[in-house]
């Protein structure tokens, strides 16, 4: 049976959020870390066999020290790439099972990564959406008249929701994703890496609706206190 493995990105340098550490090392109200949540999250929901593989570049040593059961994939361009390139370096690194990932800076209720783990079950790739918001910074998507994704970037017009940063790739689409990752330019996020794979490669990509649960990505002070605002009003340091 193969291993979950789950990737963390978390290379980036996270100058938005004005702090001279990584952004995923970046306190919460509990005492605990955005990268220990994220982490807990993920033995919550699966246990201790999940193999947890995070993407490191600025201050590496530093999320090396807080994760030192992880392994580790070192993105050297960190200062000059995106995240396509960083999902591109653990993809290759990864097995034939299905692989779910996460931005580093993602505070989530772990039933966010639950659902999505049931799209995975059956043999689909999929990511975790709010269809409340649609905010212009935030990355959002479409769907066809199956429900399947067809477009996943900021610049989506009418949109359906937001994409939240929670996703996983089936084994039958991880090679046609790891081709387009390597098509994308520097600069892109691993979202364009989708929708390429989408458009040229014809993967099927589910939107799961996680609405009713919080997740909150970390990029200003601002988002920092609502993702500690909205993790209070779910119930404490497991939700």
């Amino acid at each position: 049976m193969n291993r979950t493995q789950v990737v963390i990105l978390a290379a980036g340098l996270g100058t938005r959020l004005g702090s001279p550490l990584p952004k995923s090392l970046t306190q919460l109200d509990d005492g605990r870390t955005i990268l220990a949540q994220q982490l807990g999250n993920i033995r919550d929901v699966f246990g201790d066999d999940a193999q947890v593989l995070i993407v490191v570049g600025f201050k590496q040593d530093l999320v090396m020290e807080a994760a030192p059961d992880a392994v580790f994939v070192y993105n050297e361009n960190f200062d000059q790439t995106n995240t396509s390139k960083s999902l591109l370096k653990a993809l290759r690194q990864t097995g034939d099972g299905p692989t779910f990932w996460m931005n580093g800076d993602v505070v989530f209720h772990p039933d966010v990564l639950r659902r999505v783990a049931e799209a995975a079950r059956t043999g689909r790739s999929a990511i975790a959406v709010n269809t409340a918001d649609t905010a212009e910074e935030e990355v959002k998507y479409l769907v066809n008249d199956a429900g399947l994704v067809t477009a996943l970037s900021k610049q989506v017009r009418d949109a359906a929701g937001e994409s939240v940063g929670v996703n996983v790739v089936a084994p039958q689409h991880k090679a046609a994703l790891i081709e387009q990752l390597d098509r994308c330019d520097d600069q892109d996020y691993f979202e364009r890496g989708i929708e390429l794979a989408i458009d040229a490669s014809g993967i099927e990509v589910v939107p799961v609706d996680i609405t009713d649960l919080f997740a909150v990505e970390v990029d200003f002070a601002e988002d920092l206190e609502r993702a500690i605002s909205v993790r209070r009003a779910h119930g404490g340091p497991t939700a």
